[in-house]
């Protein structure tokens, strides 16, 4: 099966990752998936939230937000209406739960890394993208302040990607763009770790119903999606070999 734009059913879109893009923070990355771009910042502050204080862990957030041109239309930015919408919630928390899951927080110390992540241009998959960009952040951020302290221990248990996948006419698609998404007959976004421990799994069966054999395909095809951006990442930032303890 040949997709609308020429790719095979387990093709990526073009992916590039771009290190240090912003100037400024201790880590970033602007993520090109296809025509979906998003930039994402880390932040390290030497100060946890209050319910951590005296714990001797660290903490790890993420925001999320989209530009208003980011959409084939113009919207309204959230701080204009007052409130973040339901959906820049969930993705936000989505994206910190990620991340969390593959650190270290006892070997972070009483530090917090804040993620800001930006979508310039959307056009499917972006919390999949920020995932992915916002763990090559926290890595660089991690390495910068592993130059001036001593971890007690790596502070990444392991690498971590998401992807995006579906299935239409039992044919399993990964990465899908804006157009397929909106069409797919089964939605499906994985997040997992370098050895291929699920992190989170978000799946809905937007027509109809799918079974187990075909979940294990959208599984199987997920792992193959993640090693290749894995391996794309190492490609993009060679440092911070000694911060993972799965290497």
């Amino acid at each position: 099966m040949s997709r609308a734009d020429g790719r095979n059913p387990e093709d990526l879109r073009p992916l590039e990752l771009v290190m240090g893009y912003n100037a400024w923070a201790e880590g970033s990355c602007l993520i090109q998936l296809g025509n979906t771009r998003v930039l994402v910042t880390a932040t390290v502050e030497d100060k946890v939230p209050p319910f951590l204080r005296g714990q001797g862990q660290g903490w790890i957030t993420a925001e999320y937000g989209m530009l208003p041109r980011a959409t084939q239309e113009r919207t309204v930015r959230e701080a204009a209406r007052g409130r973040q919408q339901g959906r820049t919630v969930e993705i936000q928390r989505l994206i910190g739960r990620s991340l969390r899951a593959a650190v270290n927080a006892k070997a972070l110390g009483e530090r917090s890394i804040l993620i800001d992540c930006d979508v310039i241009q959307a056009d499917g998959g972006t919390r999949t993208a920020a995932i992915t960009a916002g763990f090559l952040a926290l890595l660089q951020a991690l390495t910068r302040v592993g130059q001036r302290v001593k971890f007690t221990a790596p502070p990444i248990n392991d690498r971590l990607a998401a992807v995006s996948l579906g299935i239409q006419n039992g044919q399993v698609l990964l990465d899908l763009n804006y157009i397929e998404d909106s069409q797919i007959g089964v939605d499906v976004n994985v997040v997992m770790l370098g050895g291929h421990q699920l992190v989170e799994i978000q799946g809905t069966a937007e027509h109809g119903a799918f079974d187990r054999q075909e979940f294990n395909r959208l599984l199987d095809v997920a792992e193959r999606g993640v090693d290749r951006i894995i391996a794309a990442g190492r490609e993009a930032f060679a440092g911070g070999e000694d911060l993972i303890a799965a290497r």
